[in-house]
């Protein structure tokens, strides 16, 4: 007993340790004007010259693209270098995650990956890169991780020391101040059949707002506001959230708006491992944006950086032209509209702590360099078995100089079905500028909203 005591101590302490690192010198900071990016990726390319330097990114519209448009695909002339299928994975696999070899091998010839040219497209505007060098030098991490302070608008921790730091990097990257969109869902059964989810997403970033304190935004990331709006037995619904920066000082704030009951009320369990709505089990809510909420029933360990294949400049599926018809798939997306490019990413691995009960044991996330995005990551169940392999299909979007996901999925390995969330129907543009104030995501007027 003792000696799993001390064990424990050890482990608690080690920890601690990990998590100390936080804020860096002024002179560590330099190098965010010297060798590494604004972000803080290396500034640099690789050596053999397939990953580019960075050289600012698509900081500006390509020609013919007018405010109000849909993004357009930048690169039309690009064709993929080679794909890598079932056959030849060998070939690949050092560069390739856990998830991408499963899926690979278990879903092909009709899961491949098309690899394309490398562009480092991530851009954001130049006050939010001064941030970045803000928040380098003042930034910390409050106990246990929960939280950060002396933070604001984007990253905290472009130079980062452990795990935590790079998850609160992705929790807390820099999307916007104000977003509006629409966007449909689906849960395909195994013959590709599929009921799509049409919802409406409003958020007001409180956290990124220009000239915001931390005094002023009160505890609050951002606030959430949804719709569904099709099909018929759902419309109506609408859920409120307020998303905290420090959840276990001040939990996440949820309400629920069901239209059958015409009332609002609290929803206490939108968080963590909670079945995600309208994904049909397949997805929990913290897998949401790939990952989000507090961090605290994990253990976190950065494993350094690689160099893989992943989700990128995806174009091809943003196009306002395609259809669900066009992406939806059995078992997976049609793979002939993604994108894969080779780019350097953090890779984070997160074990459930003692005593915590949650339905991923073990999860891998591979953070982008270049903007703190997931692009990618695996979750594994009580046994230690690959479960589930999550994507996040990315663009720079140029009304507002953001790198954000166009489609996120998570691929289910033992019921055989995935969730997809971004399917384009023809629906507008993200409006980044749709003058949202703070009031209009309060309890009182969402009632009012859902009620009229």
């Amino acid at each position: 007993m003792r000696s799993r005591m001390m064990a424990g101590i050890a482990v608690l302490l080690w920890g601690m340790a990990g998590q100390a690192v936080s804020k860096v010198t002024p002179e560590e900071a330099a190098r965010l004007d010297r060798d590494l990016t604004p972000v803080g990726a290396e500034r640099g390319g690789n050596a053999s010259g397939t990953i580019p330097p960075w050289t600012g990114g698509l900081a500006t519209p390509p020609p013919g693209w007018q405010r109000g448009q849909v993004e357009v695909n930048p690169f039309p002339d690009d064709r993929p270098l080679f794909v890598i299928t079932r056959d030849n994975l060998p070939l690949y696999r050092d560069r390739l995650t856990d998830g991408h070899i499963r899926l690979l091998s278990e879903y092909g010839p009709d899961f491949f990956m098309p690899v394309y040219q490398t562009r480092r497209t991530a851009a954001f505007p130049e006050h939010v890169y001064a941030k970045f060098r803000e928040n380098a030098v003042s930034a910390e991490l409050l106990e246990n991780g929960n939280g950060v302070r002396n933070t604001i608008m984007t990253s905290p921790f472009p130079i980062p020391g452990n795990g935590l730091e790079v998850i609160w990097n992705h929790i807390l990257r820099y999307r916007g101040e104000e977003i509006s969109f629409r966007s449909a869902a689906a849960t395909p059964q195994t013959d590709g059949s599929y009921n799509p989810v049409v919802s409406q997403y409003d958020y007001f970033v409180a956290y990124s707002k220009k000239g915001a304190t931390l005094a002023d935004i009160d505890n609050k990331i951002f606030y959430l506001k949804t719709e569904t709006l099709s099909p018929s037995a759902l419309a109506g619904t609408l859920t409120l959230v307020h998303e905290t920066l420090d959840q276990i000082r001040s939990p996440r704030l949820a309400w629920r708006y069901d239209a059958g009951s015409r009332r609002l009320r609290r929803s206490p369990n939108l968080a963590y491992e909670t079945d995600l709505p309208n994904a049909s089990s397949l997805r929990s809510v913290d897998q949401k944006d790939m990952y989000n909420g507090a961090p605290n029933q994990y253990n976190w360990r950065l494993k350094g950086r690689r160099e893989i294949y992943v989700p990128y400049n995806a174009y091809r599926l943003h196009d306002d032209r395609v259809r669900p018809d066009d992406v939806i798939r059995p078992r997976h997306i049609n793979q002939e509209l993604t994108r894969y490019e080779l780019h350097r990413v953090w890779v984070v691995e997160a074990t459930l702590r003692t005593g915590i009960s949650h339905i991923y044991h073990r999860r891998v996330f591979y953070v982008d360099e270049d903007s703190w995005q997931i692009l990618a990551s695996e979750e594994y169940d009580a046994a230690g078995a690959l479960w589930r392999v999550s994507e996040a299909h990315n663009i720079s979007f140029y009304s507002e100089p953001v790198f954000w996901t166009t489609m996120e999925m998570t691929y289910d390995l033992k019921a055989r079905r995935y969730y997809v969330d971004g399917l384009n129907d023809g629906f507008p543009a993200y409006d980044f500028r749709p003058g949202f104030r703070a009031k209009d995501f309060t309890a009182s007027a969402a009632r009012r909203a859902a009620r009229r």
